[in-house]
């Protein structure tokens, strides 16, 4: 299975973090598969980095093999989502895009990739576009976010990202997290929320 996120997808948080150029295409990168974190298992912070950030993300996955996907079609190839973490150590990013050089080392670690439980998305209204999600740090709101803001829709991101690579059943997409990022620190309870509905609980140690 495949982890493509997408990055930059939500003005304000472009906005955080200095970005002023709004690119015509979808920013993709991915996540090896030892990424992955689910479960409620624990999210360790490791130790090459001082800054290791939190972004609140709907996921998606795919539900069936895909190439060349045609945007109105793009629908019949997810059928379920979820709250993720996309963990990012941010002062190994800033040092590599201030060298110019690749960051996907500041993305794809161990573990850095958190998915909570998945849910059809007919149960949620069956629109992937009106989903408000959010993720409280020990019983507090630290980031909300409205699917409907994103820069790109899902539907155009898998018919963009098709076009490069085959989609194939249980790949996964994080869509872009919104305003509010910040920082984790040992001992804190991440709680992730579609609507009310929770679906992401763990613990950083």
């Amino acid at each position: 299975m495949k982890i493509i996120a997408v990055g930059m997808n939500y003005a304000l948080h472009n906005q955080e973090l200095g970005h002023v150029t709004h690119s015509t295409e979808p920013v993709i990168f991915m996540k090896p598969d030892s990424a992955l974190l689910r479960d409620g298992k624990p999210f360790f912070l490791p130790d090459f980095s001082d800054d290791v950030q939190y972004e609140t993300e709907v996921v998606v996955r795919i539900c069936r093999l895909g190439k060349h996907i045609a945007p109105r079609f793009a629908s019949r190839y997810y059928d379920a989502v979820t709250v993720g973490i996309d963990f990012t150590a941010r002062d190994l990013q800033n040092r590599f895009r201030a060298g110019g050089l690749p960051w996907e080392l500041s993305k794809g670690f161990d573990n850095s990739a958190a998915i909570g439980r998945f849910i059809p998305l007919e149960q949620l209204g069956g629109n992937v576009q009106q989903l408000d999600f959010r993720l409280d740090i020990d019983g507090r709101e630290v980031q909300r976010g409205c699917t409907a803001d994103m820069l790109f829709r899902v539907d155009d991101i898998l018919s963009y990202v098709s076009r490069f690579m085959t989609l194939k059943m249980g790949d996964l997409l994080f869509t872009g997290t919104p305003a509010g990022v910040g920082p984790v620190a040992v001992g804190q309870h991440l709680q992730g929320y579609l609507g009310e509905e929770e679906v992401l609980d763990f613990y950083i140690r």
